[in-house]
């Protein structure tokens, strides 16, 4: 205290060094450092802590800088849905699979190139050098898993909890294959529209909202039926349930396979009349009249050929308008060619019954337009009439699909077993993604068959991910992650109005850039994670950019996502 009566404290900073001397601890006061500026002082205890300290004026050089943002997006999402636990315990091969899956949903390519591109992100200094062997030896690991993986992904998505309705969603399609060894590879029905190439089939399993679950994969001739039969006999043991209800297009489920469903027992199915059932149920004494839909859209109709199940009759009106254009637009285009071929036949240009033959069965079928015509052939002359009481026939049925199932209503009522087959379009959804959006699975330029299998089941993994990265940045993108639910099932989903916003002014609410998925982890990449040193120096420290705002907002949008999905 001090004359005034106001306390001063002092304080010192003393440089101080103990010893022994002989049995006893010591201490000398080297030096009082109080007088020292405050920064002085911390440089002098961080250099005897043993830290090597730089002039603030000295140069800092950057040694490398390795785009990081769009990889630790993907990992942050695969450690919040333990993503790398389900793969498998942790080991050389599951880092190195979780790398292809990661490569696969950031810049898909072939696996050579994936490696290349492991070089110039952050996964080669995580990683370090991976060879193809130790590439192709993860996958070989990954593969062997499958069975383990699929059914943890089966009982979280489509069990009881998470799956109240019990319904399973299962289509096929296929890609083409690059040379000529792989045993899978065979040529059928391109679902790529890719003719005169060899194909491998595979079909998807997938939760209602489209959450890819497990994947099988065929030889490129399999029919639909088959590839159905093999993933209906898993799927009760997958998701770890004793009942379930299958959902698959007219061309998967067919009456076949329903008596193949009905002799299994615990499966249900949702899935569509064939046109000539629905012709049938259309006859005069049939129950499918068109007074059904004088008031609404769709009705429940019975008969004796379909007992315990339900059918669902629904009209599309807009679905009704679009075939009759098209229709006639082929109907057109296929006269029109014939009365060339025609003018060809009676200008004499053309003779033979067979040659003609030959050029107007080209026609016809082109436009797949057989059945519409009438066509008479001889050596010099060529007519043809519509069948017009065919084509009014089937334009009576334009826009009217039934739905078939073995559900009770209790269980799913009209309007939610249409909604529940039009969710067949969240399969179509990863089709599209797998092929060309995101992953590009095309072409397979594996030759074994165990290679083809695994990379289309990593490909599928990655497609899982891309499915849940969706979701959490569809604030960022055009993704749509709030379309409303028509009261009428029957009518087509449209787009909300937030979605439809950012579609036509390309920004979002506040203003800012509205991007596309691809895009926005091209934006991620930006940040970088750096390597720097001192000039002058050998030692280097990494230092991770700062993230932008929209970085930083595509982080927070992964962490609100997976606390809602823990929910």
């Amino acid at each position: 205290m001090n004359k005034a009566g106001e306390t001063v404290e002092y304080e010192s900073v003393l440089l101080r060094r103990s010893y022994r001397d002989g049995g006893k601890v010591k201490h000398e006061t080297l030096a009082n450092l109080a007088a020292l500026p405050e920064q002085a002082v911390e440089d002098l205890r961080a250099s005897l802590a043993g830290k090597t300290l730089v002039e603030a004026t000295a140069g800092m050089e950057i040694t490398r800088s390795l785009p990081a943002g769009h990889v630790d997006a993907v990992a942050r999402m695969a450690r919040g849905l333990g993503f790398e636990k389900l793969l498998g315990p942790a080991c050389r091969e599951r880092d190195i699979a979780m790398g292809l899956i990661t490569a696969r949903v950031c810049a898909p390519a072939s696996k050579l190139a994936s490696l290349r591109w492991f070089e110039d992100t952050t996964l080669a200094a995580d990683l370090g050098p991976v060879t193809t062997d130790e590439a192709y030896a993860a996958m070989d690991w990954l593969l062997a898993r499958q069975p383990r993986i699929e059914k943890q992904l089966a009982a979280r998505y489509l069990g009881p909890e998470a799956n109240p309705q019990k319904l399973a969603l299962f289509d096929l399609s296929s890609s083409w294959v690059t040379g000529h060894h792989n045993p899978l590879a065979a040529r059928g029905y391109s679902r790529d529209r890719k003719k005169g190439v060899e194909q491998i089939e595979y079909g998807m399993l997938a939760n209602r909202h489209g959450v890819p679950v497990a994947v099988r994969v065929f030889p490129g001739n399999t029919a639909d039926p088959t590839a159905f039969t093999t993933i209906a006999g898993e799927i009760k043991d997958l998701a770890g349930v004793d009942e379930m209800a299958m959902v698959g297009d007219r061309g998967m489920i067919t009456a076949a396979r329903i008596r193949a469903l009905k002799e299994t027992g615990g499966l249900a199915w949702v899935t569509c009349l064939r046109a000539p059932a629905i012709a049938a149920l259309a006859a005069d004494d049939g129950p499918l009249q068109m007074s059904l839909f004088d008031q609404q859209d769709l009705a429940e109709i019975s008969h004796p050929d379909y007992p315990n199940e339900r059918l669902i009759a629904c009209r599309n009106p807009a679905l009704a308008a679009e075939r009759a254009r098209k229709r006639g637009e082929l109907l057109t285009a296929t006269e029109t060619e014939l009365a060339t071929v025609t003018a060809a036949v009676t200008a004499g240009r053309l003779t033979g019954a067979g040659k003609i033959g030959i050029k107007a069965g080209k026609v016809i079928d082109k436009y797949k337009m057989a059945k519409h015509f009438d066509v008479t052939i001889d050596d010099t002359t060529l007519t043809y009439t519509r069948r017009q009481e065919q084509i009014d026939a089937e334009a009576a049925l334009d826009g009217i699909y039934v739905i078939r199932t073995s559900l009770p209503a209790a269980t799913l009522d009209a309007a939610e077993t249409v909604r529940a087959y039009k969710s067949l379009a969240n399969v179509e959804k990863i089709f599209k993604s797998l092929k060309s959006v995101d992953l590009l699975i095309r072409p397979i330029h594996h030759r074994t068959e165990d290679r083809t299998r695994a990379h289309v089941f990593l490909c599928m993994l990655a497609g899982h991910l891309t499915w849940h990265l969706r979701q959490a940045w569809a604030p960022l993108t055009y993704t749509d992650d709030n379309r409303p639910t028509p009261e009428n099932p029957v009518t087509a989903a449209t787009r909300s109005d937030t979605a439809q916003a950012k579609a036509s002014t390309r920004t979002l609410a506040d203003g800012t850039p509205a991007y596309s998925f691809r895009a926005l982890l091209t934006h991620l990449a930006t940040r970088t994670r750096n390597s720097l040193r001192a000039a002058g120096t050998t030692a280097t420290f990494e230092l991770t950019a700062l993230p932008t705002p929209i970085q930083r907002q595509a982080q927070d949008l992964i962490d609100q996502h997976l606390a809602t999905w823990a929910k």
